[in-house]
């Protein structure tokens, strides 16, 4: 499994975002110049956490875009599945009649416990932890 590039990318967007302080609008050329990010990806990705209720945006000569909560209420969850959508390590997790093996397959506990735990450790992390480190 690996996280999409898109989701890296929002990843650092809200970081970015959250380093900037409370009710801080950020030009989002400035947000992708900083983050390293290509601009027309970036207001793909804008667009996505602004429909999940993560961001507001604005246009105009004092436009640009602020966190919709405080960062201790965001996590990285809010995040990766504003992108990705629900993180599922395999089908059989989701639903274990996608299996042919469901019945008597030593693997899927494992799927199941690793998938919960990822989950729980994104769930947990918030930005104004990260807002912190450099």
């Amino acid at each position: 499994m690996q996280i999409t590039r898109q989701a890296d990318y929002a990843i650092r967007a809200v970081r970015y975002l959250a380093k900037q302080g409370p009710n801080q609008r950020s030009a989002t050329s400035t947000v992708a110049q900083e983050m390293k990010i290509p601009p027309s990806f970036l207001a793909k990705i804008i667009s996505q956490l602004s429909i999940a209720g993560l961001l507001h945006t604005s246009r105009g000569a004092r436009g640009g875009v602020t966190l919709a909560r405080e960062p201790g209420q965001i996590s990285m969850l809010d995040v990766v599945e504003a992108i990705d959508g629900p993180i599922l390590l395999n089908e059989c997790v989701g639903d274990p009649a996608n299996c042919d093996f469901s019945d008597d397959c030593l693997v899927h506990p494992i799927w199941v416990e690793v998938q919960e735990s990822l989950v729980k450790r994104l769930r947990e992390t918030r930005f104004d932890q990260l807002a912190v480190k450099n």
